[in-house]
């Protein structure tokens, strides 16, 4: 039977091996050391002030014809540099933990330790011959709750971990009130245009005392715990107090309260690739152990397990926001990249699997993000373009989505299509559930109006100028990357989908007279990633945007355009993979399922499993070696798999368009597709395929499978089962 957890023999080392668990606002890093506990608190709105939440869009549309002739003329890195507005490079505020609960006791034996994380409640358990300690994040609650068996204690907070700024000033007290004993810690940011710095305070209940600033435990305990960040003073320290104290119940009462808003979710979709029991009971650091033994295989019991913590842990760092680069957690305060959200192209993937994978709630945490900021994206658009519509950044903290960070090797003021891009798992979430599309459908419309503003026409042909292919451009006549270019396939690619989609949505055909670029092949059969004439880049790139159009649009296909379907696969053989990054193999593997190549999928994902890139909480990183804490990988391995084995859209299903040569046989439960089907169980085995589908709505889908298809008629709620081979 599948195991959904995920358990070690020995505490985390460090705190990137540190368990985990999140409500998708608060989120818990377990190190598991039995008498000197950390467990680290995040919140998901965490962000060091720097001055950023008050930038805005550089001022340019004034300009635009001026950059555009440049870029026309070849003069591409004097227009990258007038994209800027003569900015230096700026910085999302950065994410960053919280503080640290700590647990200290005398040192005594340790035997018979085990520390678990179980996916299916959320809960972080570690237990020895001398203690035990539970502890998760309550959805239904907003707090983190914490239960200890170990005897007597010591409890404290601390802020003292790497990498803290000198100017982030921590205090922290236990104090006893009502009769109540509490523990508060306090960080007071600098005064640097952002919020005024964040409280974190945790009931104590038990037979606790007040020792100091710490508090001394006997026997069992239960602490809840809280984190508010307000924006300007006063601390809100009494209205913390009173919701904590009005939390009725013990540990198994809370977690009663939460394990089902957790569990349900959850559980919606398995996978069972059929691993032999003895492998499902390894420990975690034995299963990485395996597979860095064997890098050049699939490991289907680490490749099982990862499907699943990988569900898990999306789901846990989505609520308030979606999930950040480093999801919900992070043990230090130096975040690459800040840890925010970079939306051209690492968002995306995270939330790949949310839709077909169902998570819906996911989806709504994307949808949170964006319905804040999409009147910053207005913003952009007009000082940018002096253009109608939407002009999404290429990164956001969380606070606001004003476009400004921009440099002239990274002119993202000329990156077109991210407001199509990130509307996506919108509009999927439309096709998947049958829901209306509501304000999304509006937000289509403004994408479209957008492209109609700012297509251009250059010699009686309609191009895009300037554009931008994240994070890359062709050579300039010196053989250096100049980015800023003409004709970028991932915007052409937003552009024609923009367009056709927004007359879709809205019943309109005011767009009708709107003509966009098409793609160009190049003189080797590949789709160019900038659809002009002579253009031609780095083909050892990390990125791979130009297979926008086949992953996840779906409008280059092996059906409908089989010829350029053909060259999108050239192109994507004949990319590199630059530094090995997580999110570029798993964006190649996306495309690989897409053009149904399960070779190509599974050696991108050996690219990934292969070269440890794996802490021991499963928690991914960004390059190989264990460089980088980052979800990429984490996140987005589900999707990869299901799309391998189902693949979707309106009146049409795929059962295994790319499988896996080292999973001859399994079983995947549970997947919600495109055209509201819902394949309730798929089992593959050699020569034989066979699938459970149910339908809310009647319906006739044609069903694929290797070698095979079949017409089925769908009667709603009523389970179809089709068999192959």
């Amino acid at each position: 039977m599948t195991v959904h957890r995920v358990h070690d023999t020995a505490p985390a080392a460090d705190w990137t091996d540190a368990f985990l668990t999140g409500n998708g606002e608060l989120g818990l890093m377990v190190h598991g050391q039995p008498y000197a506990e950390r467990i680290v608190v995040n919140h998901h709105r965490l962000v060091l002030p720097n001055g950023a939440r008050d930038a805005r869009a550089p001022e340019l549309a004034g300009r635009m014809p001026h950059i555009r002739a440049l870029v026309l003329a070849g003069r591409r890195a004097e227009a990258a540099r007038l994209l800027t507005g003569g900015r230096e490079l700026e910085w999302t505020q950065s994410f960053h933990p919280g503080y640290a609960l700590t647990v200290d006791a005398p040192p005594g034996p340790v035997r018979g330790y085990r520390r678990d994380t179980d996916f299916t409640t959320g809960e972080v358990e570690v237990q020895w011959s001398g203690g035990r300690r539970r502890c998760f994040a309550s959805r239904a609650d907003g707090v983190a709750v914490l239960h200890l068996d170990q005897g007597d204690c010591v409890v404290g907070v601390t802020g003292e971990l790497p990498g803290r700024p000198a100017d982030v000033v921590y205090e922290q007290a236990a104090y006893r009130r009502d009769g109540l004993v509490f523990l508060r810690v306090r960080a007071r940011y600098p005064h640097a245009g952002g919020a005024y710095g964040f409280e974190g305070l945790t009931l104590l209940r038990g037979d606790v005392s007040v020792d100091g600033d710490r508090a001394r435990v006997r026997g069992p305990a239960l602490l809840t715990t809280l984190v508010d960040r307000p924006d300007a003073p006063p601390w809100r320290t009494r209205d913390s107090e009173r919701r904590l104290a009005a939390l009725a119940g013990d540990y198994d009462a809370l977690l009663a309260r939460h394990a089902p808003r957790h569990r349900g979710p959850y559980t919606r979709v398995g996978l069972d690739l059929g691993v032999p029991a003895a492998d499902r009971a390894l420990p975690v650091g034995e299963l990485l152990a395996r597979q860095a033994a064997a890098p050049h295989r699939l490991d289907p019991a680490l490749l099982e397990r990862l499907f699943h913590s990988g569900r898990y842990l999306l789901f846990s760092a989505s609520g308030v926001l979606p999930p950040r680069l480093t999801g919900l957690w992070l043990g230090s305060w130096d975040a690459a990249w800040a840890g925010d959200f970079t939306t051209d192209a690492n968002l995306n993937l995270q939330l790949a699997g949310a839709n077909v994978g169902a998570l819906p709630e996911v989806t709504a945490a994307h949808a949170r993000l964006v319905a804040a900021q999409v009147a910053d994206w207005r913003a952009n658009a007009r000082a940018v373009y002096g253009a109608r519509g939407l002009l999404a950044p290429s990164r956001t903290d969380g606070e606001h989505g004003h476009l400004f960070h921009v440099h002239p090797d990274w002119p993202f003021t000329a990156w077109l299509a991210g407001a199509d891009w990130l509307l996506h798992p919108l509009h999927e979430h439309h096709l998947v559930t049958g829901e209306p599309p509501g304000e999304v459908a509006g937000w289509l419309a403004e994408v479209a109006d957008f492209f109609a503003d700012v297509l251009t026409d250059v010699d009686g042909q309609p191009a895009l100028v300037p554009s931008y292919s994240p994070e890359t451009g062709p050579y300039d006549d010196t053989g250096r990357t100049a980015p800023v270019a003409i004709n970028a396939t991932m915007d052409v690619a937003a552009a024609r989908h923009a367009l056709r989609l927004a007359a879709e949505v809205t019943g309109t055909d005011r767009w009708a007279g709107v003509r966009p670029p098409g793609y160009l092949v190049d003189g080797r059969g590949a789709l160019a990633e900038w659809a002009w004439t002579g253009s031609t880049g780095d083909e050892n790139h990390r990125h791979v945007s130009h297979l926008y159009p086949v992953w996840p649009l779906d409008e280059i296909n092996r059906d409908d355009t089989p010829e350029l379907a053909a060259a999108a696969h050239r192109a994507l053989t004949l990319r590199g993979d630059e530094d090995g990054s997580a999110h570029g193999s798993l964006h190649r593997a996306l495309a690989a399922a897409r053009l149904r190549d399960g070779d190509l999928v599974a050696a991108n994902l050996g690219k990934i499993l292969g070269a440890d890139m794996f802490f021991r909480s499963l928690m991914s990183a960004h390059n190989p070696g264990r460089t980088t804490y980052n979800a990429d990988a984490a996140h987005a391995l589900p999707a990869v798999l299901i799309e391998s084995l189902v693949q979707s859209r309106p009146g049409t299903l795929r059962l295994l368009p790319a499988p896996l040569p080292e999973l001859p046989a399994g079983t995947l439960r549970g997947v919600t597709c495109r055209g509201r089907v819902t394949v309730e169980e798929l089992s593959w085995a050699p020569g034989r395929v066979r699938a459970r589908l149910v339908s809310p709505v009647a319906q006739r889908v044609v069903v694929h499978a290797p070698g095979d298809r079949r017409a089925v008629d769908l009667v709603p709620g009523r389970p179809y089962e089709v068999a192959f081979g």
